[in-house]
């Protein structure tokens, strides 16, 4: 690359009116395929933890029906089938809070490193112009 004090300064704005679009093409082509790639991975991760999350439902719907079993035996049977019911939303409660406060705390995926690369771009860029304006 030639220095730029030996170039006349159309001929660099020319040349930069060239490469912005095309940088900025290039950046935007780094974000879709970073979210892309961010998007495949967290569907998957989705798909196995439904699956997960399934598994454990029948697991639970197992557990709770032996705990209505065993209270059976020192409690009628609609009084053991209560107390489990209540424990059930107590603990949905809780987790409903818990979530809403994770939710609220989380934040939004963003293409990392094509922000990153374009403050890179913006700072270059900045430092150049300040550094072509003095001749």
């Amino acid at each position: 690359m030639t220095d730029l004090k030996d170039e006349p300064l159309g001929a660099v704005v020319h040349r930069l009116s060239e490469q912005i679009p095309e940088l900025v093409r290039s950046e935007v082509r780094l974000a879709q395929a970073e979210l892309t790639e961010k998007g495949k991975r967290a569907g998957m991760g989705v798909g196995l933890f439904s699956a997960a999350g399934l598994l454990a439902l029948y697991g639970l719907a197992a557990l709770l029906t032996t705990v209505v079993v065993l209270l059976d035996l020192a409690l009628p049977l609609w009084a053991a089938v209560l107390i489990v019911t209540a424990v059930l939303f107590a603990a949905a409660g809780v987790a409903a809070l818990a979530g809403k406060k994770q939710v609220a705390q989380a934040t939004p995926p963003a293409p990392e490193k094509a922000i990153a690369g374009v403050k890179e771009d913006v700072a270059t860029i900045k430092e150049g112009s300040k550094g072509g304006g003095t001749a």
